[in-house]
């Protein structure tokens, strides 16, 4: 994601039900653009030669602009949270653990300024990433085997046609995250290749019928 798509997803949010709220003062997009600044600032390569970045950021916000975000305080953090993810998606960026955006109230701060602080924070026993379906809902890998299918007890329960009663598993191992059909009768995809098993990377497309789902490994 570019930080012009940033700003527009922020944008959008705020155009929509919060308008009244950011009429003036510091809005959301300005804090998406400072999140953007201050990961691309703090930037390393890894041993493997891929570029890491911050997961955990804390913004800083003066008294008066933490009171006005408090009313959607749940919803900002998910909307930044997600920007984040996309933009180092985007740029082929890899996270050192699960990404989390916190806002606290800084007493320091003068109104309408905010200060990023970003660090990396490692998390093994967190959720093994997690998968976005096409309308962007999020469903995190806490389970050490997650099922799927048309099964009422599976743990993603698929209304879809094609998908099997236990049509697949997701399974959390030591050296990654694997998918697994359960002989279904129509097929575990990923993108055009039908799988049996396989080690899901990060951006890897599930298809089971018309039911897509993206892999995000942070």
């Amino acid at each position: 994601m570019t930080r012009h798509r940033v700003e527009r997803r922020l944008e959008a949010m705020v155009e929509g039900t919060f308008a009244r709220l950011f009429k003036s003062g510091l809005r959301p997009v300005e804090v998406g653009r400072r999140l953007v600044r201050v990961l691309e600032a703090h930037r390393s390569v890894g041993v493997d030669g891929k570029v890491v970045v911050p997961n955990h950021f804390t913004v800083h916000l003066s008294p008066p602009d933490a009171q006005r975000f408090e009313e959607i305080d749940r919803t900002l953090k998910r909307e930044l949270t997600e920007a984040v993810r996309q933009h180092a998606q985007d740029e082929g960026y890899r996270f050192a653990g699960p990404v989390e955006v916190d806002l606290i109230t800084d007493d320091q701060r003068r109104t309408g300024t905010i200060d990023v602080v970003a660090i990396m924070r490692e998390d093994t026993a967190g959720a093994a990433g997690s998968l976005v379906n096409t309308a962007g809902q999020r469903r995190d890998l806490t389970e050490q085997i997650t099922t799927l299918g048309r099964n009422p007890e599976s743990t993603i329960i698929l209304m879809e046609k094609a998908a099997s009663r236990d049509h697949a598993e997701i399974h959390r191992r030591s050296d990654g995250v694997h998918l697994i059909d359960k002989g279904s009768t129509n097929g575990t995809w990923i993108g055009d290749h039908r799988i049996v098993e396989r080690q899901l990377n990060d951006g890897d497309e599930i298809r089971i019928g018309t039911t897509v789902l993206r892999f995000d490994a942070s």
